[in-house]
Order: structure tokens, then C-alpha cells, then sequence
């Protein structure tokens, strides 16, 4: 019998819309919220994402500023998230479309390992993606391209990303 492991694989990523949310020229993405949603929700790995009153975080405050999102989740390792990120055909179609959308961010993602049944706050995922931008890809804050071990010794080896 193989026991649980002791850490889980956290993730935020943000974006700052170019125009309000509410615009038309993200009904797109926001039309596409639901089912992305759900594909993750049903991937090898899932274990729990932020949602807001309804069933996504775009209503979920980052920020003072309006036009700023954030979702995060938890999953069992980087390899579950990274076939969900760069594998899976709904959300790719999503990300490649992400410049209509969103304003270029240079540190707009962080990975980082949390004890099993840990759920982050937005706050603690803001301050993650702050460490990035502070100090590049560390143990505490780290990227697919590149990764780190969990505490407990767990391996995590870089992922090509296939969305740039």
C-alpha cells in the first residue's frame, strides 16, 4: 500500500485584463471559464482550485485593481499539472489566445509545494509570485521551466512549456 504524499503541488497564475472584464472582447475567455474549469476538475491530479460566488475566482479580489485575476489550485505533483496545462486541448486553445485578453506580465505564475491538504490563499499565492520576481525561481517560489523538489525529497524535472 503506498502511503499519501506529505506535500502537494500549489499553482497561481495571473492576469490583468487590457480592457474592463466585463468587456465583450473577453466574452471568449470568460464563456470558456466553465468548461476549462471542469476539464481540470475531471484531470489525473486535480486535487482543489479557488472559486469565487460563482464557479470560477474572476470575482475573487487580488488586487486593488479591478482588471486583475488570479486562479489557483492544488494538484498531486507538477507532472499531473503539467499535462493539464500543456496537454490538454481546451486549455491550450485558451492559452495561445492569451495576448487578446491580458496585458504581458513578467511574473504572472508560481509553483510552489504545500502540505498535503493545504489550501493557499490568494494572499499567499501574490506573495509567491512576489518572491519570483524578487529572486527568480527558488524552492519557495519556482516555474515549469524551473522546478524544484518537494521538501519531502520528491523530484520535479523542468517542463517544456508549449504555449509560448
Amino acid at each position: 500500500m503506498t502511503a499519501e504524499p506529505a506535500f502537494q503541488l500549489a499553482q497561481i497564475n495571473i492576469g490583468r485584463f487590457r480592457l474592463p472584464p466585463d468587456h465583450v472582447a473577453n466574452r471568449d475567455f470568460m464563456d470558456a471559464l466553465d468548461h476549462v474549469n471542469a476539464v481540470a476538475e475531471a484531470a489525473d491530479g486535480f486535487i482543489w482550485r479557488l472559486t469565487g460566488d460563482g464557479n470560477n475566482a474572476t470575482d475573487v479580489p487580488v488586487t486593488d485593481d479591478p482588471h486583475l485575476i488570479a486562479n489557483m489550485s492544488v494538484w498531486r505533483d507538477i507532472d499531473a499539472l503539467a499535462a493539464y496545462v500543456y496537454r490538454t486541448p481546451d486549455h491550450l486553445t485558451i492559452m495561445k489566445r492569451r495576448k487578446e485578453w491580458f496585458d504581458h506580465m513578467a511574473a504572472y505564475q508560481a509553483l510552489w509545494w504545500v502540505p498535503a491538504g493545504h489550501r493557499p490563499t490568494v494572499a499567499e499565492g501574490m506573495a509567491r509570485i512576489a518572491t519570483i520576481e524578487a529572486n527568480g525561481p527558488t524552492a519557495e517560489a519556482f516555474t515549469f521551466k524551473r522546478p524544484f523538489a518537494a521538501p519531502d525529497g520528491t523530484p520535479a524535472l523542468p517542463v517544456q512549456d508549449e504555449c509560448a
